[in-house]
């Protein structure tokens, strides 16, 4: 018997590329499921594994920075429950150091989302029904028809899981000048952050022209991140999805006075904020 649920739940996630560095990322999840039918009736209790599943995914990959273990490119080490990373791409190099619950410590020489379902359902058939057989893990992205960019960030003054330094979201853009939507702008700031770290110019212990090391302390522990500097755009306050709109927008109002625009930013799948100026 084969039982299948869609779009069961999106998670938002960084993840270190061969060839673009730094991703951040946002994937759709469902699953179908291969088992035997029980005493009612029934292969399991869809309840039970969705909440399993969602919870796991939660727990082990969505807010967190997922790196591929065997890849050659990659070189890190564990110690007092922290991770420190360096990774090679292109002529460039970024470093990571953060407490192990900011990292996906993926068993592949590359993060795909095959490589990272199959990891997946290796870590998850332990917690599963008995009489599921098989576990299919499926992820895939957003169809999305206009203009998106991959950013990455971190929120010190979260609560939750954002505080995490180098975690991210495949987002999309719309905003509209005197009232009609500008496809123009749509572009042009989807090209300035496409594949993009954006940090908090607080939040920055050392620059030089080549290189920007971010670090900052919150309740889950010190993170710190240096990357290339042409792979990072600075603003002055935070970088909540609020805060990136509002920075936008007033960008945009700077630049040309005399239009009103308005800005719709989003943050991985289905929320964001709006800001008009």
């Amino acid at each position: 018997m084969l039982l299948f649920v869609d779009n069961l739940t999106n998670v938002d996630f960084s993840y270190l590329h061969p060839q673009r560095g730094l991703l951040g990322e946002t994937w759709l999840a469902s699953t179908e499921m291969v088992g035997t039918l029980d005493q009612q009736g029934m292969v399991c209790d869809f309840g039970i594994v969705k909440k399993t599943l969602r919870n796991w995914l939660d727990d082990e990959i969505d807010h967190r920075l997922a790196i591929p273990c065997k890849s050659p490119n990659l070189k890190y080490s564990k110690s007092n429950g922290r991770i420190n990373l360096s990774w090679s791409y292109g002529d460039k190099t970024l470093q990571c150091s953060a407490p192990e619950q900011a990292i996906a410590l993926v068993d592949a020489e590359e993060i795909t989302r095959e490589s990272v379902s199959q990891w997946a359902k290796q870590q998850l058939k332990p917690l599963l029904p008995t009489t599921l057989e098989e576990l299919h893990l499926e992820f895939d992205v957003e169809a999305i028809d206009g203009d998106f960019y991959h950013y990455s960030h971190g929120l010190k003054k979260h609560d939750g899981n954002c505080q995490r330094i180098a975690h991210g979201h495949r987002s999309q853009l719309s905003v509209w000048r005197n009232d009609e939507q500008a496809p123009d702008l749509e572009a042009l700031w989807a090209q300035t952050f496409t594949d993009i770290y954006i940090g908090t110019r607080e939040d920055i212990v050392q620059q030089t022209d080549d290189n920007i090391r971010f670090a900052y302390t919150t309740s889950q522990g010190a993170f710190e991140l240096c990357m290339p500097t042409e792979d990072c755009y600075l603003i002055d306050s935070d970088t909540t999805v609020e805060l990136i709109a509002t920075h936008i927008a007033d960008e945009l109002k700077r630049q040309d006075p005399s239009c009103h625009y308005k800005v719709r930013a989003f943050e991985g799948i289905g929320k964001g904020a709006i800001v008009l100026r």
